[in-house]
């Protein structure tokens, strides 16, 4: 093997550039060539190459998004779009990509592997939706986030007597919603998992109020439906001036944490040594501690990653 390829797909989150980081030092310190592609399969259809050296990956570990910039690309999808990907990664003589990204990029590793290019996946979503992996890219630091400005926001909530509810992401998964509400000390989670009963959560926020208590915030996920709506349903029946806080896209921003720059350069290296012994057409993951690699096929057909019991009833326990 002399030449790897290197790429970040769909959503971007923190961690992203810790991953290219470390794929490029490790393929580099193998003696091995490896290249960029900007704007992710957009950029590999339409040949947006750059040779990748130490003085590219200078001085990125610590920001979030990607330096190779991220695009969604529905050309990818279409037999025209996977010919032209395959023919520029032939044209650029690549033996090796690493694709970084959620469920729509590693569909798209998965095509390529299926004509023959040899492809392993980093996980990359700040949902933590992606199954056979205890933790994606991004989760660690957007956490970090929420919990920050949900801090703030108990400040201000408890000044004014207020109820707040904070809209984070997760369309299919309510991760971020329960482990921040744990974190933060929220009344409540709601999550696409589970249902949730808008006049018992009226009656919690009304009766905290009647007991003196100055705020109440409520997390909930994007999939859910939009915080606004659900305000609407709880306005003037809790005692409490009702807010919301939409934190949208805010949570893939900044510095990513140490957890994050650490679990991307051990995914970056190992998905490097992987390429290098031969193998293809996988996943790496991180389960117990210890980095896994896992067939993209299994990953892509065993649905969305099930919310930890452990963590739902460590809610129910502490009254969320």
């Amino acid at each position: 093997m002399k030449k790897l390829a290197v790429l970040t797909s769909g959503g971007d989150c923190q961690g992203m550039n810790a991953a290219i980081r470390a794929v490029v030092r490790t393929a580099l310190s193998a003696d091995l060539n490896i290249v960029g592609f900007q704007k992710g399969y957009y950029g590999l259809i339409h040949d947006l190459a750059e040779p990748l050296t130490t003085r590219s990956v200078s001085g990125i570990l610590q920001r979030g998004g990607t330096f190779l910039q991220s695009a969604r690309c529905p050309e990818m999808h279409s037999p025209g779009g996977l010919e032209a990907a395959v023919v520029t990664l032939q044209r650029h003589q690549v033996e090796g990509l690493v694709v970084i990204g959620g469920d729509g990029s590693l569909r798209g590793a998965l095509a390529l592997h299926a004509r023959g290019i040899p492809v392993i996946g980093i996980p990359a979503s700040i949902d933590n939706d992606i199954p056979f992996t205890d933790m994606s890219l991004g989760v660690d630091t957007a956490l970090n986030n929420i919990i920050h400005a949900v801090d703030c926001l108990k400040d201000t909530a408890s000044s004014h007597d207020r109820a707040f509810l904070v809209e984070t992401m997760g369309r299919k998964c309510g991760y971020l919603a329960v482990v921040a509400a744990i974190a933060c000390g929220a009344e409540h989670a709601l999550i696409p998992e589970i249902p949730y009963d808008i006049e018992a959560i009226c009656a919690n926020l009304k009766r905290r109020f009647e007991e003196g208590r100055d705020n109440s915030i409520i997390m909930v996920a994007e999939g859910v439906g939009q915080a606004q709506s659900i305000a609407e349903q709880i306005k003037d029946k809790v005692g409490f001036e009702t807010r919301i806080m939409v934190l949208g896209h805010y949570q893939r921003g900044g510095s990513p944490s140490t957890f994050d720059r650490v679990l991307a350069a051990r995914f970056g290296a190992s998905t490097v040594e992987a390429l290098r012994r031969g193998e293809s057409g996988k996943m790496v993951g991180l389960s117990c501690g210890k980095v896994t690699f896992t067939e993209l096929e299994k990953v892509l057909t065993s649905g969305l990653r099930p919310i930890d019991q452990v963590l739902l009833q460590l809610a129910q326990i502490l009254g969320i």
